[in-house]
């Protein structure tokens, strides 16, 4: 068989400095996973996830499937009650789970907008917005990244060029997966009650770190009831695998109806059902994990200004980006840190606009502060001599 096209375009992306690869496990420090809790590595999850197999009577079909999807024989009566619980947790009024937040948002968008209506995303949202919007049959327009002023701009041209009939929908994440700043979601809300168009919040990110029990941003600020939807993933600092849209009744049904992406997908295994319900039990008692990495989010912030390192993005997530532009530089400082021993990975474009390459660090409650100090020591000798990154104290 000729696959000589698959060579070029291989060859093309090589030469380009682009070709990603698979790397499998190492001992370096973790300052690269979104295990932001530590709960995939916890042997607390683990025990309480035996628990919860021993409810399902399944402690010998662990990872085994479902069947088929969940219209079909892959449904059950634990997972919608899960569903139950987990809107509960989150103040919502139903939820649908989906089998990842990938998923989860190209499902949602991809059947709620339909040909008339209008999707305004933010343009750092994550790829899978991006082709939940593809996927839908709805016109979009990016708006500039967290800035009120010009998605207001969007809604009002929209709203005087058709004023009700058209359903617009705003899509933003409340942490952004690659600067890690927040959305200003109290002044988006507010916009999207004047000029009536719904709010969808990606809360991958947020999940677990933000809101007294790890509701999220939406929670924490108050918002719930003015949000259409929330994604919610669980792949992240929830340590599973798997995410939920939440909304009202009436969006579950639709989705269960019309998201393509559910309808046609084998469900979850039962195990990963038990997985995440015991990842919520563990969440419930896990306030003393939440504080532990907001203060070593403070800690990061405070050793930048005491090793006078610049380039860092202001960031109060444990999402810590520095930028190093150009794919080559950004690479090769990223591999000398890791021969320091840290496992810190470098972001290139296109996955982040050209010139805004840079290094993300991820804060994890089992980092310490003896870790972040030798961690930033290693970034402050591997970037003084780079001229794009100018120390302050130069």
């Amino acid at each position: 068989m000729n696959e000589e096209f698959l060579s070029k375009r291989l060859s093309a992306r090589t030469e380009q400095g682009l070709l990603r690869k698979l790397s499998s496990e190492n001992n370096r420090i973790d300052f690269s996973s979104n295990d932001y809790l530590g709960f995939a590595r916890s042997l607390e999850l683990k025990e309480l996830l035996a628990a919860e197999l021993e409810i399902l009577n399944l402690k010998q079909v662990t990872g085994s499937g479902s069947g088929g999807s969940r219209l079909l024989t892959g449904n059950s009566k634990y997972a919608e009650e899960l569903e139950k619980f987990i809107a509960d947790f989150h103040r919502a009024e139903a939820g649908l789970i989906f089998n990842s937040g990938y998923t989860a948002n190209t499902g949602l968008l991809s059947s709620v907008a339909q040909k008339a209506d209008m999707i305004l995303y933010d343009e750092l949202s994550h790829a899978s917005v991006y082709d939940g919007v593809r996927l839908s049959k709805a016109d979009s327009f990016p708006f500039r990244h967290n800035d009120a002023s010009h998605l207001e701009d969007r809604l009002k041209f929209l709203r005087s060029a058709n004023p009700s009939q058209q359903e617009i929908f705003v899509v933003v994440e409340s942490v952004y997966s690659m600067d890690g700043d927040f959305a200003p979601l109290i002044e988006i809300a507010s916009l999207c009650e004047d000029y009536k168009a719904k709010l969808i919040v990606d809360e991958a990110h947020a999940t677990g770190i933000f809101g007294e029990r790890g509701e999220g941003k939406v929670v924490e600020i108050g918002l719930e009831k003015q949000v259409f939807a929330r994604v919610h993933t669980f792949g992240k600092a929830l340590g599973c695998h798997g995410a939920i849209v939440l909304g009202s009744e009436e969006l579950r049904n639709y989705l269960i109806n019309f998201s393509r992406p559910f309808i046609y997908t084998t469900a979850l295994p039962p195990a990963v059902f038990a997985a995440i319900k015991a990842t919520y039990n563990l969440l419930n008692s896990s306030n003393n994990n939440i504080l532990i990495i907001r203060k070593l989010i403070s800690l990061f912030k405070f050793k930048i200004e005491e090793f006078k390192i610049s380039g860092f993005l202001k960031s109060a997530s444990p999402i810590q980006s520095l930028l190093i532009p150009g794919n080559d530089k950004v690479k090769e400082t990223a591999s000398l840190i890791q021969k320091d021993g840290f496992d810190v990975r470098p972001i290139l474009s296109p996955t982040v606009p050209k010139g805004k390459e840079r290094i993300r660090v991820c804060l994890h409650a089992f980092n310490t502060e003896e870790e972040i100090s030798a961690l930033l020591s290693s970034v402050k000798k591997q970037v003084s001599a780079l001229p794009e990154i100018v120390l302050a104290s130069s």
